[in-house]
């Protein structure tokens, strides 16, 4: 049914609905003042931020806590090129999402008209599709296809620039139907042809990560791992696609991966791969399987079929989602795992070490302890509780030593992108305000997107923001003291009083200098957040020598000098 004439700021807000957006995340602009104006009859919450960075990263995080669309709203130009590091972010985590992206008018276009990008060029090798709307009764196709290509295949990110004058033109066009998202499925002699292949290992290991994940994919791969008596690990940054309690299992491959386990993942004789790509982080550096053809026999399934062989020729490659090659493989006929059964518990006895307190502070000299941290987290918190990290060293605290419960508990991005961790996680309260949300946000990271404090206060999210203050860039510094030890430059921080800055903004936030002190601490965060639906800050103020759970920057300096002396 054709609609009665509408502008196309108005078209847009109504196909939004269509395609059951309850959510954006945006900073106003001037150059889609009638898309605002829509927004203010609709049904759809307009969350305002303070950065568009802000905005992309809660739209990122919307997108990977629900498996829909994540919704970003930006001006032109500069609000564009704010925003570009949570397409970033959305891409290279196969995340669904799409930003819009206010224009100037089809007749001061090619002009380098004020705040003029071609937004196609700009975005182009980090978006799945970037498109331009001139015609307003083309605005439910456009958007049509903008939510099928961002949720179908391997999900990621869609950008459509809307210029100006096309969003006050009117037009008389229907609405679409509801988008519905395509995948991929094994065939079965796909499926018979992997229970060959794991029938005849002695050493398997299924990996799992990626999108196009749901709750439901994540029961059946239980059903698969158990019925074959099978360990396993997940991919970096995707720790809770399988309850890390759950006897199967095993830890994750990623940065500061357990030796043990890369020692497994490399020794398997047949490796499942369940979503991930395989890319740099998740295979250490492309070391844990050889390219192009890996040691081991490997059974590759994937959303992407240009994924498919890219890096790794795989014996078995499967185009796939996460949820019909997973009901696939739970109803497959079990096989005899007499073989392996027992490296089940071995492995798991592995994570188990790994996961014990770090020498570095069983001496008592260090004054806070971030392991007993950790667990002081996890005695007080739900287990459902969302754990939300940016980039940096701080962040191993919670990948190594957090247990995470099923999904979805862990945003994270694995495209190493600093300022996540609190827009993430004043995004995830919004979306989700009866779960506790804990922010892991190392000084340099809650620098970058802390002015998102002022959201959480305005729209109530309580969330608890551990901020870890070694004032320096960790990261950078340990990289540094390896390279060229001795030589600090560029990496020092003069930082706020983060406990202070807390209370400025409308929320709380609390000092930590010693162990004894961070329980009570987190008990009064529980109560305020809870209580008052603001957030709260603790700021624990370390050694920054102790720089990771394993090594002390003092330690890798003196070993780079000793490398260099010889």
């Amino acid at each position: 049914m054709t609609h009665p004439s509408r502008s196309g700021g108005q078209i847009l807000v109504d196909a939004l609905q269509v395609h059951g957006v309850d959510t954006a995340f945006g900073v106003p602009g001037e150059s889609y003042l009638d898309v605002l104006d829509a927004l203010h009859d609709s049904d759809i919450r307009f969350v305002i931020n303070r950065q568009e960075g802000g905005a992309a990263f809660m739209a990122e995080a919307y997108g990977k806590l629900t498996g829909k669309p994540g919704i970003c709203f930006v001006t032109r130009g500069p609000g564009a090129t704010n925003a570009s590091i949570g397409v970033h972010t959305a891409f290279q985590d196969s995340t669904p999402m799409i930003l819009f992206i206010g224009q100037v008018g089809g007749d001061f276009m090619d002009r380098e008209a004020f705040q003029e990008v071609d937004y196609r060029r700009m975005y182009g090798q980090m978006a799945k599709w970037v498109a331009q709307i001139d015609r307003a009764e083309r605005v439910p196709e456009y958007i049509a296809r903008a939510f099928q290509i961002a949720t179908s295949g391997r999900p990621g990110p869609v950008v459509l620039a809307l210029p100006e004058d096309m969003l006050v033109t009117q037009a008389q066009v229907a609405d679409t139907r509801a988008y519905q998202p395509v995948q991929a499925a094994p065939a079965a002699a796909q499926i018979a042809q992997l229970r060959t292949m794991l029938a005849g290992a002695k050493k398997p290991l299924v990996l799992l990560g990626g999108g196009t994940w749901n709750v439901q994919a994540c029961a059946d791969l239980v059903s698969f791992a158990e019925a074959n008596a099978l360990p396993v690990a997940c991919a970096f940054r995707f720790q809770d696609l399988l309850d890390n309690d759950h006897p199967h299992y095993v830890g994750d491959v990623g940065i500061g991966i357990n030796p043990t386990l890369a020692a497994r993942v490399k020794e398997a004789d047949v490796l499942i791969a369940i979503g991930p790509r395989l890319g740099e982080m998740t295979t250490s550096g492309y070391s844990l399987l050889e390219s192009p053809v890996p040691r081991q026999r490997l059974v590759h399934i994937h959303p992407d079929p240009e994924e498919l062989g890219s890096v790794y020729q795989a014996e078995l490659m499967i185009a796939s989602g996460a949820a019909q090659a997973c009901a696939m493989l739970a109803a497959m006929e079990p096989v005899d795992a007499s073989a392996w059964r027992h490296t089940v518990a071995e492995a798991k006895a592995e994570m188990g070490a790994w996961q014990q307190q770090p020498p570095i502070f069983k001496d008592g000299q260090a004054p806070l302890d971030l392991w007993q941290v950790v667990q002081d987290l996890q005695t007080a918190l739900p287990r459902d509780t969302i754990i939300t990290n940016g980039a940096g060293n701080y962040a191993t605290w919670a990948h190594r030593f957090w247990r995470y419960g099923a999904m979805r508990t862990q945003l994270a991005p694995t495209s190493g992108a600093m300022g996540y961790a609190v827009p993430s996680a004043v995004g995830a309260k919004i979306v989700a305000p009866e779960r506790t949300v804990v922010a892991f946000a190392g000084d340099g990271e809650y620098m970058m997107t802390g002015q998102e404090l002022a959201t959480a206060v305005q729209y109530g999210a309580g969330v608890i923001l551990i901020v870890f203050n070694n004032g320096m860039f960790g990261t950078i510094r340990m990289h540094q003291e390896r390279t060229y030890p001795g030589r600090v430059s560029g990496t020092q921080l003069h930082n706020p009083d983060f406990a202070a800055l807390a209370q400025a903004y409308g929320g709380q936030g609390e000092v930590v200098e010693a162990t004894a002190e961070f329980a009570p601490a987190l008990a009064r965060a529980v109560e305020f957040t809870t209580t008052c639906k603001l957030p709260f800050v603790i700021e624990l103020r370390y050694d920054g020598n102790l720089i990771t759970p394993g090594a002390t920057l003092e330690t890798m300096r003196k070993n780079a000098e000793a490398a260099k002396a010889k």
